[in-house]
């Protein structure tokens, strides 16, 4: 199985614009055993829905909290998202809302971490067999007649880039679990660490990246919707 990063087009094929964020998120952390402010903006459930929680206000606000009040604002949250997620500090919940304008290929980047679809691309991307692909509907308020109806992908974090590619650095914080380095010049994936059961998902430990497979990337040539969407096959080791 070969795979592919997921990269906006560019230049982009189109004129669409969105100004768009999450209704909530948690918190990033201040580790006071590392030293590191730090939380991941990439990730996001917006599968969540916080309305039923009564202590939905204290996850409205991007901000750091000491590790003790994120680790309980965590905990408080989890019976809300997706059984089994991943909740790291940063992590953005509920649906993607915000404005929208001019023109969309069946891919849209609201930013380099969001992967958006037409709801019919991703119908027709199922019918052909593409696994995994969990979305929901963004809340955007398009300044047109007869918009797009796009949907945010749910990517959960699973596959690894490879310990080989990248930089000599300390082990990580064993309070924070933060282990911080840049995206390596030439990524190459751990082979032992991809998923065997979805077809489009985030690297775990650079969340930033998002991968798809080779039948993926075939499914989106032979419905021809590459359109704002740009391949680019990565090794594996």
């Amino acid at each position: 199985m070969r795979f592919h990063w997921l990269k906006p087009s560019t230049p982009p094929p189109r004129n669409g614009r969105i100004d768009a964020t999450h209704r909530w998120g948690l918190p990033g952390v201040r580790c006071p055993a590392c030293g590191a402010t730090w939380g991941d903006t990439a990730v996001a459930y917006p599968s969540a829905d916080l309305t039923s929680l009564p202590e939905q206000a204290k996850y409205e606000e991007p901000r750091a909290e000491p590790l003790e009040e994120y680790e309980r604002l965590r905990e408080r949250v989890r019976a809300w998202a997706p059984p089994g997620a991943p909740l790291r500090p940063g992590t953005r919940l509920g649906l993607l809302r915000g404005t929208a304008q001019g023109d969309f290929g069946a891919f849209a980047w609201p930013s380099w971490e969001a992967l958006l679809v037409r709801r019919e691309e991703l119908e027709r991307l199922r019918a052909e067999g593409v696994r995994g692909l969990k979305a929901c509907r963004a809340e955007l308020r398009f300044r047109q007649k007869n918009p797009p109806e796009l949907l945010e992908l749910e990517l959960w974090p699973r596959g690894r880039l490879h310990e080989q590619c990248l930089p000599p650095r300390p082990p990580p914080c064993a309070r924070c679990g933060r282990d911080g380095f840049r995206r390596p010049d030439q990524p190459v994936l751990d082979a032992k660490s991809l998923p065997e059961d979805v077809d489009l998902f985030r690297l775990d430990n650079f969340e930033t990246m998002i991968v798809g497979t080779e039948r993926f990337v075939e499914a989106v040539k032979r419905l021809e919707i590459s359109e704002g969407v740009d391949f680019s096959e990565l090794p594996v080791r």
